[in-house]
């Protein structure tokens, strides 16, 4: 069936929202202000609509002429949104779900100007690489359905023409992999294959010919059961934002942030909103490589970063180690486990900073409340997660004070923010 809809907005996911016979309808590619033709589909209580014209288009739609794959590729959703209509689009999708889901009125807090760097196309210097029998590629839009990619642009320079470079080299031991984690920084880059089972001899072969046959220095073999080899020389390095005198250091099968000009943006305004002092102990948690961690240390009193990774932690380990940090400790945990020790131990600390996974960091207002925290950064990469764990901390006596987001993401409709909260003074 299909309808006439008018799209009203945009959801959390980014996706145009219609009425229809008082039923709410998702249009994927869909702009608010757009009269559009869709196709309609059940998807439970809501409408799902495929695009099949665009009547009365946006003035903010383009032709997303950057890629031949745009219309079935899931890895740029936003191609066709230009880029200041996507900041715009992003700062009401997240004002939206602190005003809806966190019940924090847009008007409480102090919203800051959106950090920007370029490029805006070509930044990527990470990509997760999904694995067919035939080749490598990208989820479709909204689907698990496989999109094979030769190259990609938005990638960084060095790296575009990897995808198709590892789909042929990796080619004999495609069924065995799930995915494929490429990175690159410095001009070196690196990857790893992650398989479906056991690790074998012909998959360090086939790895071992990719590293002679592409421009990839080194690979990290990672079995299902989470062992890993190393072949070549995987690890990649990068000055730390902010800290002089680190190097971070980087792999494809640990987190790094995809755009590496934005990423240092990400930690000025981290590190801004936190201002620590040297009286200050710090409490950073899902620390990852030491990305945020090293720049909080130049000026905190201490840090103490808990990062629930191996491997993520080794490399922040080895960093501190060979610039001599000496304020940091490094804990392996579950954030969920390790609050409630610290807590225990009598530890208590005077910043939070949280830059948890997409699921958020849920209770995450009990544990500063329990540790006696006074500042809190929360660094987001999902607004419903954001929202949710912005109203836990106002439940537990934090007050919202700024909003700033990063565009790490552009051509997406996914957002960074970081949100700064203060302990509420007691009353009497």
């Amino acid at each position: 069936m299909e309808a006439e809809l008018h799209i009203e907005r945009l959801s959390l996911m980014g996706e145009g929202v219609a009425t229809y016979q008082d039923r709410t309808v998702f249009v994927d590619g869909a702009l608010p202000g757009e009269r559009v033709r869709a196709r309609l589909r059940e998807a439970g209580k809501v409408l799902r609509g495929e695009l099949v014209e665009v009547l009365a288009p946006s003035p903010s739609r383009r032709v997303p002429d950057a890629c031949p794959l745009a219309d079935r590729c899931g890895g740029c959703d936003w191609l066709h949104v230009d880029e200041a209509a996507q900041l715009e689009a992003k700062k009401e999708i997240v004002l939206s779900a602190l005003e809806h889901i966190g019940k924090i009125p847009r008007d409480s807090f102090e919203l800051r100007p959106t950090r920007t760097a370029d490029p805006a196309m070509g930044y990527r210097r990470r990509a997760v690489l999904h694995s067919s029998a035939q080749a490598l590629g990208f989820f479709g839009r909204r689907s698990h359905s496989h999109v094979p990619v030769e190259r990609c642009p938005a990638l960084v320079l060095g790296a575009q023409g990897m995808p198709g470079e590892l789909s042929q080299a990796l080619l004999p031991i495609l069924r065995d992999l799930s995915e494929v984690h490429l990175l690159e920084a410095g001009g070196r880059s690196a990857f790893s294959v992650h398989l479906r089972r056991g690790l074998k001899n012909r998959h360090r072969a086939v790895v071992t010919a990719a590293l002679r046959n592409t421009r990839a220095r080194g690979a990290v073999l990672v079995a299902f059961d989470g062992r890993r080899e190393l072949l070549g020389d995987p690890l990649l390095r990068e000055e730390a934002p902010l800290a002089k005198g680190v190097t971070l250091r980087l792999r494809p099968d640990a987190f790094t942030q995809a755009h590496g000009a934005a990423n240092r943006a990400l930690v000025e305004v981290v590190v801004g909103l936190a201002a620590p002092t040297p009286e200050d102990r710090l409490l950073e948690l899902y620390s990852g490589n030491g990305n945020l961690t090293f720049a909080l240390a130049q000026s905190a009193g201490q840090v103490v970063a808990v990062e629930s990774h191996p491997v993520a932690l080794d490399l922040a380990s080895a960093a501190a180690a060979e610039a001599r940090v000496g304020n940091v400790r490094f804990v392996l945990g579950d954030a969920r486990k390790v609050t409630p020790g610290l807590a225990q131990g009598g530890e208590r600390f005077d910043v939070l900073v949280a830059d948890p996974p997409r699921t958020g960091a849920l209770g995450i207002g009990a544990w500063a409340e329990v540790l006696g925290v006074k500042r809190v950064i929360y660094v987001a990469c999902h607004p419903a997660s954001l929202a949710r764990d912005a109203r836990g901390l106002v439940e537990h006596g934090f007050v919202p004070g700024v909003l700033e987001l990063v565009e790490l993401f552009p051509q997406t409709h996914h957002v960074e923010a970081v949100m700064a909260f203060q302990l509420r003074p007691r009353q009497g």
